[in-house]
């Protein structure tokens, strides 16, 4: 087994989860689920799937999901993978080939990094929006990455958890590189074609996260 955790959070997925860990079952990576305790109906679907582990987040959101989850992995090396099977597996390796062979701290996968990225799951608002706080995190933040809001992200466990991560919700999706590129660590990116979520329905909210996502950019910018 590979010396990575594959971090799943997972809010009322009890549609997709199950079919989306059958396909990981042909990948020899730890996995880890992470979700509301109250979630009973994706609990009971998942409860009988072999080698996987469950954590109950103590703070609601979708970065309070990673953060916590992280923060038990056991590993060297984590990957944060949605539940909607929308982020095909078949990147994770690549991401960590790619870390271990070039020394890197982080690997992020873009659904605009030309060739092989896209999606079959974007819409005019969602690439609008990820255009605008791209060229911003780029301009602002100097990041030189082309997907800032997509968290398939692969990296080193230890590096992560001292980062100190302070979103409880999807502006951890800008949290993340920001600080990760001010504390020095070594990132780079890889192509990634996002698939459309196996079943259910979207979490994100376009108007009102994207309204949190800039105030978040904005509090950072005028920080240290």
């Amino acid at each position: 087994m590979r010396d990575l955790t594959l971090v799943i959070p997972a809010k009322h997925e009890s549609e997709s989860l199950p079919l989306f860990l059958e396909e990981l079952k042909d990948y020899k990576f730890k996995k880890l689920i992470v979700l509301e305790e109250n979630d009973l109906k994706t609990i009971n679907v998942i409860k009988n799937f072999p080698d996987i582990k469950i954590l109950f987040q103590k703070k609601n959101g979708y970065g309070s999901a990673i953060v916590e989850g992280v923060k038990i992995v056991d590993t060297n090396f984590f990957c944060i993978i949605n539940a909607d099977g929308s982020m095909n597996p078949i990147y994770v390796e690549r991401m960590l080939n790619k870390l271990e062979d070039n020394n890197l701290d982080f690997v992020f996968a873009s659904r605009y990094e030309k060739p092989g990225g896209g999606s079959d799951d974007d819409d005019l608002i969602t690439l609008v929006g990820n255009y605008f706080f791209t060229k911003f995190g780029n301009i602002f933040f100097k990041l030189n990455i082309s997907d800032i809001l997509f968290t398939y992200i692969l990296g080193r466990t230890d590096l992560f958890n001292a980062q100190n991560f302070s979103s409880n919700d999807f502006t951890l999706c800008v949290e993340m590189p920001i600080k990760l590129k001010r504390n020095a660590c070594k990132l780079d990116i890889i192509p990634s074609f996002e698939r459309s979520r196996i079943a259910g329905k979207k979490k994100v909210k376009p108007f009102r996260d994207g309204l949190l996502i800039l105030l978040k950019m904005f509090r950072m910018l005028f920080s240290k």
